[in-house]
């Protein structure tokens, strides 16, 4: 089943200093941290703060190419999770037909913020993202570690996203 999401913030693993867009569903019950490249990252939070620049950047390109050939982006639905990493979808029309194109999540996000598409997650997604493996070993240490982050990640609030709350 897809649940609709929207970006919440972005923020940065306190462990690996990599950056995190997490998604909420609608009614603000569900979560999901997705780790992210820092040149996502920042594709992500240009479109959360409406920067423009003078040139065009890479998912600002493919947008307007997008647009270009008369096609609209739909939605992207993130779909997967294997050996820690997420599969997405994003789905363009173009003269009444649909075309799924596989993508990294953060580049369909970047897209479907910038298209203003709806952004769906599979439920089992939700699931499988509950076990992600963080590369600890599991002992008693490792293990209170891991607990440690999964709580952080839990109880994000609004006001943790700082500058890019939304």
């Amino acid at each position: 089943m897809l649940l609709e999401m929207k970006v919440s913030g972005l923020t940065i693993d306190p462990i690996t200093n990599t950056p995190i867009v997490i998604l909420k569903d609608l009614q603000e019950s569900k979560a999901i941290p997705i780790w992210i490249g820092l040149f996502e990252a920042s594709a992500i939070a240009t479109e959360l703060e409406n920067i423009v620049f003078s040139r065009p950047m890479t998912h600002d390109l493919l947008y307007e190419c997008i647009r270009a050939m008369d096609a609209t982006v739909n939605r992207i639905e993130i779909v997967d999770i294997r050996n820690n990493t997420f599969f997405a979808s994003i789905y363009l029309t173009r003269e009444g037909q649909t075309y799924a194109i596989d993508a990294r999540p953060s580049d369909a996000i970047a897209l479907a913020l910038r298209a203003r598409a709806s952004i769906f997650v599979e439920e089992i997604v939700l699931e499988k993202s509950r076990n992600i493996d963080f590369g600890m070993k599991i002992g008693d240490i490792d293990k209170f570690k891991e607990d440690k982050i999964r709580e952080f990640l839990e109880n994000l609030s609004a006001e943790d996203f700082g500058k890019y709350k939304m």
